[in-house]
């Protein structure tokens, strides 16, 4: 089990904005996701077919359970822009598959990190009812 650092975090998810494949709109996006064995990052990926873009937190989740690693501890999430940006609604419902909740370092071009969580994010998640 490995204690990462809230800067290996933020620096991973900097770091994968320049694998940013947004040749359509020109905004990139970076993500990383902490587990206890590793920090997975992901990025958009943009169609030109745009239902088939990908979101960059989405990648991430989505190559951490390829690798069979389901508990998240944390997730920074970085743009190219001076704004926060915040996980879309498709990525918050992927989150909530396997976190109730999660804290989210929101990370601006700056550096300047905002914190929020999952559930302050999105409060109400679809829960299938057996």
């Amino acid at each position: 089990m490995k204690n990462f650092t809230e800067q290996e975090l933020v620096l991973s998810s900097q770091a994968v904005l320049a694998h940013s494949y947004s040749p359509y709109s020109k905004f990139k996006v970076g993500a990383a996701l902490e587990t206890a064995r590793f920090i997975y990052v992901g990025t958009n990926i943009e169609n030109r077919s745009f239902g088939l873009t990908v979101c960059a937190e989405r990648v991430a989740v989505f190559s951490a359970v390829a690798n069979r690693d389901r508990k998240f501890r944390r997730m920074a999430l970085s743009s190219a822009t001076k704004d926060f940006i915040t996980p879309c609604g498709a990525c918050l419902q992927v989150l909530s598959e396997f976190c109730e909740d999660l804290p989210i370092l929101l990370v601006n071009c700056d550096g300047k990190i905002k914190k929020t969580t999952l559930k302050k994010l999105y409060p109400s998640p679809f829960v299938l009812k057996k």
